[in-house]
């Protein structure tokens, strides 16, 4: 089990799991997680409410950033067993029900195993449960605009390219931006590190992933908390600037 739990703020915590980042917003005794990890993830996932004196009880509700394997890992799960509600961008519910699947294959992977670091994360990816179906039953759209009521008053900003609905959440209080894949400080196929895009094969639709990092570079913030790569501290435009930068 691969856990390691950073705190970022008053009540924010980055997690990192097996290559997958997720966070956990605390309010008193109560818990807002943001991503799940991959499904093989899942004793890192509660070992790490455990480590910051919560429970999975204690879930307010799972937000995701969006509907890939590795994020959406054990929602269902949450949802399942404790009624956690499940809330995504609504154009990424049907992805989390597996009513299509828009996820890198394995044909793609093989075709770009020629890179450095791609052959060792798929397998890293298919023994964690990268190719697992695990839809979630009963996923919803964010129940309105603005700030959630949740802990860390998180406020879903729509961020698509990577996936249709892909969604980061701005904390705009502690300043902080979780960005999820739409802006990553590192991965295991990338031989960069700080702000950036994930390489190409893991887009949907490229042009639109480069185009939502112009609204990275509205949001205020000086922490970025990404899917994938370390913490970020610094300006979050600065961050996007940087990604734009690297990416042309």
């Amino acid at each position: 089990m691969r856990m390691d739990v950073r705190h970022i703020a008053d009540g924010t915590y980055l997690v990192h799991g097996s290559n997958t980042n997720w966070i956990i917003l605390t309010e008193g005794d109560a818990v807002t997680l943001v991503d799940t990890g991959y499904p093989g993830d899942r004793a890192a996932l509660l070992a790490s409410l455990a480590e910051v004196g919560s429970a999975p009880e204690a879930v307010q509700a799972v937000l995701i950033t969006h509907a890939h394997n590795d994020h959406l890992g054990s929602a269902e799960h949450l949802r399942a067993t404790f009624g956690t509600p499940v809330y995504l961008h609504e154009a990424e519910v049907p992805h989390a029900r597996r009513e299509f699947l828009h996820q890198v294959n394995v044909g793609t992977v093989l075709r770009n195993g020629w890179r450095p670091g791609v052959l060792p994360w798929a397998v890293h990816a298919l023994r964690s449960g990268g190719t697992e179906h695990v839809p979630v039953a009963s996923p919803q759209a964010f129940p309105g605009s603005g700030a959630l009521d949740l802990p860390g008053r998180p406020v879903p900003v729509h961020t698509p390219g990577h996936t249709d609905g892909h969604c980061a959440y701005h904390l705009p209080e502690a300043g902080v931006v979780i960005s999820g894949d739409a802006l990553v400080t590192g991965h295991p196929t990338s031989r960069i590190e700080g702000p950036q895009l994930l390489p190409d094969m893991f887009h949907r639709e490229r042009a639109r992933t480069l185009a939502s990092l112009a609204v990275f570079e509205k949001l205020d913030g000086d922490v970025l908390l990404p899917g994938h790569g370390p913490a970020l501290t610094g300006s979050v435009r600065d961050a996007a600037l940087q990604a734009r930068e690297r990416a042309q």
